[in-house]
């Protein structure tokens, strides 16, 4: 059996149910004069969930470039930069600095999202038929680029302060603090597992068997008609506007965006809990994003009670989930739920 006929099981039925239900409750708390209360030792922990779901979108889209179609992508944060700045700049009021043009946010969002497909189609456009570590070191110098357009061009992106004033439309709605935190994690914790849904589906199809194809051997897909420069486009944009997506969620989340949110350490946890949990699979992706963040949140209590200075303490935390990347790979090259067969990797 070629790979164009292997078919992966499920189809993103329950992601969906899962993910609309999440968004309507979460409407529920925003809309109505439901309430939620938290203890304040759990806010850190909601927080770092909401980011989770945010980072959670741009796995998805880093598995659907590299996972399952074989491009290394290192400028995976460019995307989700791009996203970010384009939903601020079209919908903030009265920003501090750079531009602010006060649309609705449900139109900036989606120009958002559609900016960052554009520039993914341009940079893939350009380098889409480069090996795989020519591919890297391009997408690696674009995201480079775009980080010193957004902090030198002050008039228009506004510099290292960034764009202030952007709208949040869950904060704007909920009446306190705690409601606001639940709401804004179960609508956008319910976006990402609709596009969990969607991108399984997707993947789930003979479109997806294409892709695998690609990454396994893109000769023999050439060889029976498929124009793989066509698919590898089209996959690179669909990342690119995952990204977006979490780009303009995370905005409209944060109100205001600046450099300093869209560096490559982004891009080096999601490439990290991609691989720890097992690219191809997109559950085990966001499972391993899952870990990775649930170490870091693990280790700022860990600082407490460390007789070491907090500097020190960080450059054992990064050595210490470095080892692990280390150890998986060397034992599981696939990741910890990655299929080593589906990969081409030896155990």
């Amino acid at each position: 059996m070629s790979l164009l006929d292997r078919v992966p099981t499920g189809n993103g039925d329950l992601a969906l149910l899962a993910g609309v239900c999440c968004v309507l409750i979460g409407g529920l708390f925003a809309l109505t004069p439901l309430r939620a209360q938290l203890p304040s030792a759990l806010y850190v922990f909601v927080e770092v969930g909401i980011l989770f779901v945010i980072y959670g979108l741009l796995v998805l889209g880093l598995d659907l470039q590299y996972g399952h179609t074989g491009l290394v992508n290192f400028g995976h944060v460019a995307f989700f930069a791009v996203g970010a700045y384009g939903t601020a700049m079209l919908s903030a009021q009265d920003t501090f600095a750079g531009i602010g043009l006060g649309y609705p946010w449900p139109l900036a969002l989606g120009v958002g999202v559609a900016a960052a497909a554009l520039v993914g189609l341009a940079v893939s456009a350009t380098s889409i038929r480069l090996r795989g570590d020519f591919l890297a070191i391009v997408t690696l110098a674009a995201a480079e680029i775009l980080h010193s357009v957004f902090v030198n061009f002050e008039g228009i992106f506004g510099g290292n302060v960034g764009i202030l004033g952007v709208p949040r439309p869950i904060a704007a709605l909920a009446g306190d603090a705690d409601t606001r935190l639940i709401a804004t994690l179960l609508v956008i914790g319910g976006i990402t597992l609709v596009s969990l849904a969607g991108v399984t589906r997707l993947t789930s199809a003979p479109y997806g068997r294409v892709l695998r194809a690609i990454r396994a051997d893109e000769l023999v897909t050439r060889s029976v008609g498929k124009s793989t420069v066509t698919y590898k486009t089209q996959a690179f944009v669909y990342g690119a506007a995952l990204a977006g997506l979490a780009g303009g969620l995370f905005a409209l989340y944060n109100g205001a965006v600046a450099p300093g949110f869209f560096t490559i350490q982004v891009t080096v946890t999601v490439w990290i809990g991609m691989l720890l949990g097992g690219a191809a699979n997109h559950r085990a992706v966001l499972a391993g994003l899952a870990i990775i963040m649930g170490l870091r949140l693990i280790s700022r209590f860990a600082l407490d009670v460390t007789p070491v200075p907090s500097d020190v303490f960080a450059s054992i935390r990064l050595i210490v989930v470095g080892l692990i990347l280390v150890t998986v790979i060397r034992y599981r090259p696939a990741g910890i739920w990655g299929d080593a067969q589906e990969l081409g990797v030896d155990r």
